[in-house]
């Protein structure tokens, strides 16, 4: 397995078209949504990449969406993202949470309950 990237099931928002596309879909599927606000200057952001993508592999019920901050300034603003990483949890198009930092173990438990 080593070497081997798989495909990954985080998508990617490169416009606030695609970020209104993404919600819709979601709340039509009734699915939740995490979203990484990320910054590709951002070390911490990026060393949470893979962790959101073994995550995203694990939890197929809730769609992930990754916005780099920088490419998507409208997001981020409507999102009043302030700090990266952010983490923003959502359900029925509803932000139910947020988190800001890159701490693994935190962000794997809010998004267990994201579906309990």
């Amino acid at each position: 397995m080593a070497g081997h990237k798989s495909e990954s099931r985080v998508s990617k928002v490169d416009s606030e078209t695609t970020w209104d596309l993404f919600l819709s879909q979601a709340m039509n599927q009734a699915r939740p949504v995490v979203v990484h606000f990320t910054a590709s200057w951002c070390m911490p952001s990026v060393v949470m990449e893979p962790f959101v993508d073994e995550l995203a592999s694990i939890h197929h019920d809730i769609l992930f969406l990754l916005v780099d901050v920088d490419e998507v300034k409208e997001v981020a603003s409507k999102m009043e993202i302030k700090a990266m990483p952010t983490f923003v949890l959502m359900k029925g198009g509803v932000v139910v949470d947020k988190l800001i930092g890159a701490n693994p173990d935190e962000v794997n438990k809010r998004v267990g309950g994201l579906i309990n």
